[in-house]
């Protein structure tokens, strides 16, 4: 008996001691661990995409900027009267009720309406908007422009609805004309239901600005003449570049067929893709010379008639 009293008292203790060695760990050791998983449980992000760097001619000119554009995200757990919602939606939208309504019911903690909620107009931001649907976000994002919008075409190349570089410079350089994503953080209990505490707002950082050698009234020049080759001619391709010969440096280059990046989805992969400069193979002739370079005899303004003349000469 005295032994089994010594064991109890020995086990009680122990257990005592067990607990509060586990406490120990879990408020101290373990805590921020622990803190980052109950974060998460209530913790939401409603991204914010950040602006896709610009690309500048050599003298500051824009080539590829962006605009500001408003896309749709829905809370569905935050959206208490859901065929109401979907159907509003769709009618502004122009989508079939059914589709939206798989959009406000779906099981999840955050929606995107995708394409069709992606990039719109002002004017259909401002109906969802005066609406004041709970669960209903618009959100600023960043649509890629192209002010000239064929000019330089084949090297700027394009990018996709989520600002990703698809051909040309815009996929070449994508990790550094790619930003990083910024967020509104906000809090809901387990059924999504918002919780009235402050939001934390994250900054998105914007990609890496990017400056050509391309001049751009030399590039107009160059485009404008091969429109010309192209009607004079009836041909099926025509290309050209205009070099610095002293140091390399690329001023101008085109080809035709060409495209409208902003609209890529309506052309061939051929007429994309081949940016014709680089991509055909051509006898050299007389661009290879000993001695002085030939073009270090010219000295034209940009601008000027007799450059505009030289240009001529050499396309037909």
């Amino acid at each position: 008996m005295n032994t089994r009293m010594k064991i109890v008292l020995f086990l009680i203790p122990l257990l005592f001691l067990l607990i509060i060695l586990k406490v120990f760990y879990i408020q101290v050791i373990s805590y921020r661990k622990l803190n980052r998983y109950a974060t998460s449980l209530w913790s939401r992000n409603l991204p914010l995409e950040a602006n896709r760097g610009i690309i500048y001619d050599r003298n500051g000119i824009v080539l590829a900027g962006n605009v500001t554009t408003t896309s749709l995200v829905l809370i569905p757990n935050q959206i208490e009267e859901k065929e109401k919602t979907a159907s509003l939606l769709a009618e502004i939208l122009g989508v079939s009720y059914e589709d939206m309504l798989a959009h406000v019911t779906k099981k999840t903690s955050m929606e995107r309406v995708h394409p069709e909620g992606r990039r719109l107009s002002n004017e259909i931001a401002d109906q969802i908007s005066s609406l004041h649907l709970e669960g209903v976000y618009l959100l600023k994002e960043s649509k890629r422009d192209y002010p000239y919008d064929t000019l330089l075409a084949h090297t700027l190349g394009f990018v996709g609805i989520d600002n990703q570089g698809l051909s040309g410079l815009e996929l070449i350089y994508d990790q550094y004309l790619t930003g990083s994503y910024g967020a509104i953080k906000y809090f809901s209990d387990a059924k999504g239901n918002r919780l009235p505490l402050s939001q934390v707002y994250e900054k998105p950082q914007d990609g890496i600005n990017m400056t050509l050698t391309i001049d751009f009234s030399l590039q107009e020049a160059l485009e404008r003449e091969l429109d010309n080759a192209m009607m004079i001619y009836q041909a099926d391709q025509v290309f050209g570049i205009a070099m610095n010969p002293n140091n390399g440096a690329i001023l101008a280059i085109s080809s035709r067929p060409t495209f409208s990046p902003s609209h890529y989805q309506s052309y061939s992969v051929e007429e994309i893709n081949r940016n014709l400069p680089i991509w055909m193979t051509y006898e050299p002739g007389s661009t290879f010379k000993k001695g002085t370079p030939f073009f270090s005899h010219f000295s034209f303004s940009l601008e000027s008639e007799a450059f505009l003349d030289f240009i001529r000469m050499l396309l037909y």
